[in-house]
């Protein structure tokens, strides 16, 4: 990372729908020709309503453009909204044009104590979800490290996930989110959140006509997190280097 050639854009301002933006930007494109272009968060960078598929379409084929002429890809941070939703794609905020647009992409989410990161690719299988966890070193940098899964289970066993597969063991057939809210007097949120934590640790998994339990030959496979997204190791991420202001509003070369 450190003899990567990274670049700060340092404006105060950009402005992705904005004429003078625009120009500013391509030729800081041409004059420095960079590989990949981080944008975070897309939200503050245009003033277009995020709720407008026309408004949004908009803006993602400028990015197109941008991408065909300068020979780059594109990091994008949105966010997603409050409502939980089962495809995560659609749980992003605004148009669904975004979900659309990415070629890959990564969602990182809370489940109870689990901090999940989750992807999915359009022209290649999605690996497993990967725990993470936040780790602060003595120097005071954070980095985000590969864990395990852990779950919630108290030691009355009157977690959320084990009133959920104490349910479904006791009816021994397939349960709907709607029967399952009903029994365990919990909001609709949370409930995703626990359904999609225990699918992810296989324990249950989506049918026809509802969550069902995984079968015991199934739910002791390992997981098997296979290419693209295969780690022989624990892995750090991290960002570092050395950033200073510089003359059209990015780091100079040698920064």
């Amino acid at each position: 990372m450190e003899a990567l050639p990274l670049y700060l854009i340092t404006a105060s301002i950009l402005r992705l729908d904005h004429p003078l933006d625009q120009q500013r930007l391509a030729a800081t494109l041409q004059r420095i020709r960079p590989r990949l272009l981080l944008l975070d968060p897309l939200v503050r960078l245009h003033r277009l309503n995020e709720n407008r598929a026309s408004d949004i379409s908009w803006i993602l084929g400028y990015l197109w453009e941008l991408q065909r002429s300068f020979d780059l890809a594109f990091i994008l941070v949105h966010h997603v909204g409050k409502r939980a939703r089962a495809d995560l794609g659609q749980a992003l905020r605004g148009s669904t044009d975004l979900h659309a647009f990415g070629d890959s992409n990564a969602y990182l989410q809370r489940r109870e104590q689990n901090l999940v990161l989750s992807v999915e690719h359009r022209l290649a299988p999605a690996c497993d979800p990967i725990a993470l966890k936040l780790i602060s070193d003595p120097t005071g940098q954070a980095h985000l490290e590969i864990t395990s899964f852990t779950t919630s289970h108290s030691g009355n066993g009157n977690s959320l996930p084990n009133a959920v597969l104490a349910q479904l063991k006791k009816d021994q057939r397939p349960l709907g989110r709607g029967v399952l809210r009903q029994r365990l007097k919990v909001n609709n949120q949370r409930l995703e959140e626990t359904l999609q934590e225990l699918q992810d640790q296989r324990r249950i998994h989506r049918v026809a006509d509802g969550w069902a339990l995984v079968p015991p030959k199934q739910a002791n496979q390992p997981i098997n997190i296979g290419s693209p997204c295969e780690y022989d190791q624990p892995t750090l991420f991290t960002l570092s280097g050395k950033t200073e202001s510089g003359s059209g509003g990015v780091q100079p070369p040698n920064g």
